[in-house]
């Protein structure tokens, strides 16, 4: 048995333990998120207009996704419909927050699972600077010059013997196979990266009012009404976006075909497949109605066949999990009781009982798989106009398939489509804004009395949000919220098993996975990471006394 934890360069506290046969093969993994949450408790017997402000402090990543389900989940229990102008504000918003959470979760928390720090050094600039011309006709500050800045600021770190964020890493490992120059490239990006993402929070707080915990969204609409219509403003947010759009077409989707080039083996061999179970929502209509994602099923791999998506099927368990109630439940009605059950005296899991903070979402009984990966699947097997040309250029060049993204680095090369189809698409949004202003159309909040709306009522909200499918429950009695319930993207993907044994997609991921070198369980951090952890948004609550 190998155990890692705590797993780093995620958000929140992750433990995975694996059991290796004597060809270093995993044959049985376990996730246990090992954080505690206690947001849906303190929700209870509150205001239904103040659960956004509440919500959204479930995570310090993902501030505005939950704010906006919160809100959303209010608004379907009174039946209010906020206006267009509102939605478009409330888009501009979230979808940049994909394009940010994408280019981090990439090059600052991923992409070193690919790319060797130390083999940088050993670079010859000049020829880095013909390669990055390879694989774009106008790379992102790739000449010699800028190459060679970045190669002296890496040996700075080495040379003092203080590596800072790339510390403890598996340096030299037998599975990098990038070469000193490509490595070089993707690390001038990764620094390039971390200017980009600052940039981008500030475009999200020209309508957010700051970031992270937004303060724009109220039951009805958006308060940002000066911003939306400043023509400074909006001219601020656009140059923001249009420089980050630079940097994804000439950095970001560069740097990830580079790396399915040189990891094609890792890819056809399936490394990090799961179950094939895909779910997607869908949302973000644009103005011809026509949605951003398309909404959908997939089961097993079967790209042939896809069922509509129905939020009713959706349920909890806890029998695998630190909860009381262990049945399989509608979030309606979800209990989040502690029943916290210890670790073995060695320290590790109890893996026949509970072992996770994490309940146990099932979609009609089974896992899912959420995310970029499900998105752009279904997006594509739906001939969705708005992703099937992106996914059909990115498989043109690299010669991958549909399957091929059912992968670890399959989920990354999905989620860079992704981060292109999304950071376009929000031009086509500002533009619709722009066009509604123009004709007088400034509305931003549907009026409502408060006093006139149901004492009893409940509503949901489901969303995509960057790392997958978010919803949120609300039941309100006496004007009060009953209980409360978010089953997040983490939640579905780093499930623990259910009550038939049937492993969550990180496990099933993990399981199979050869590893080189069982000290330094390199392929193991690539297929979690792949899916972009998120603890914080994932586990409940447990009581100190």
């Amino acid at each position: 048995k190998i155990v890692i934890d705590p797993v780093t360069r995620i958000e929140g506290h992750l433990r995975v333990e694996i059991e290796v046969d004597e060809h270093n093969t995993v044959t049985e993994a376990w996730a246990s998120g090992q954080l505690f949450r206690g947001i849906e408790t303190i929700l209870k017997g509150r205001d239904p207009r103040d659960t956004g402000l509440i919500a959204q402090r479930i995570c310090g990543v993902c501030t505005n996704s939950h704010y906006r389900a919160s809100i959303s989940a209010v608004e379907n229990a009174y039946d209010i419909v906020p206006p267009r102008n509102a939605e478009i504000v409330r888009n501009l918003v979230s979808l940049a927050l994909f394009v940010q959470d994408h280019l981090v979760h990439y090059y600052h928390l991923h992409s070193l699972d690919y790319v060797d720090v130390t083999s940088a050094l050993e670079a010859d600039c000049k020829k880095a600077s013909e390669m990055a011309h390879q694989w774009h006709k106008h790379p992102y500050n790739c000449s010699q010059g800028d190459l060679a800045a970045v190669q002296e600021k890496l040996a700075n770190f080495v040379n003092a013997g203080r590596l800072g964020l790339f510390a403890n890493g598996y340096w030299g490992h037998a599975q990098y196979k990038l070469s000193p120059e490509e490595n070089l490239i993707h690390m001038n990006h990764y620094l390039e990266a971390l200017r980009i993402q600052r940039e981008v929070s500030k475009a999200i707080a020209i309508f957010g009012g700051k970031t992270p915990h937004p303060q724009n969204l109220v039951v009805g609409g958006v308060t940002s009404v000066m911003d939306m219509l400043n023509p400074q403003r909006l001219n601020d947010y656009l140059f923001i976006i249009k420089d980050t759009q630079e940097f994804l077409k000439r950095a970001y989707l560069p740097d990830m075909k580079m790396v399915v080039a040189a990891y094609g083996e890792n890819i056809k061999a399936g490394e990090g497949r799961g179950h094939g179970n895909f779910m997607c929502s869908g949302g973000y209509q644009l103005s011809d109605d026509e949605p951003l994602f398309a909404s959908g099923i997939i089961w097993g791999h079967d790209f042939s066949t896809i069922e509509p998506f129905d939020d009713t099927q959706i349920t909890e368990e806890a029998s695998r999990s630190w909860y009381a109630d262990e049945a399989p439940t509608s979030p309606y009605d979800e209990t989040t009781e502690p029943d916290y059950t210890d670790m073995n005296a060695d320290g590790t899991l109890k893996t026949e009982g509970k072992y996770s903070w994490i309940k146990a979402p099932r979609y009609q009984g089974q896992p899912m798989e959420v995310g970029p990966a499900a998105r752009m699947i279904i997006g594509y097997v739906k001939k969705a106009k708005t992703v099937r040309p992106y996914m059909q250029h990115f498989m043109d060049d690299t010669g991958l398939e549909l399957i091929d993204f059912s992968s670890s680095i399959g989920r990354n090369a999905a989620r860079a489509v992704e981060a292109e189809v999304v950071c376009d698409l929000i031009f086509a949004f500002v533009s619709e804004l722009i066009e509604n202003i123009k004709y007088y159309d400034e509305t931003t909040w549907t009026k409502y009395e408060f006093e006139a709306l149901p004492l009893e009522t409940k509503g949901r909200a489901v969303l995509e949000v960057p790392r997958g499918m978010l919803s949120h429950f609300i039941r309100i009695q006496d004007a009060k919220v009953k209980n409360y319930q978010a089953v997040v993207p983490t939640t579905w993907n780093a499930s623990p098993k259910d009550g038939q044994g049937i492993r969550g997609p990180y496990e099933e991921a993990i399981v199979g996975l050869k590893l080189a070198d069982p000290q330094q369980p390199l392929e193991v951090l690539r297929a979690v990471h792949s899916f972009d952890p998120c603890l914080a948004c994932a586990v409940h609550v447990i009581d100190a006394q």
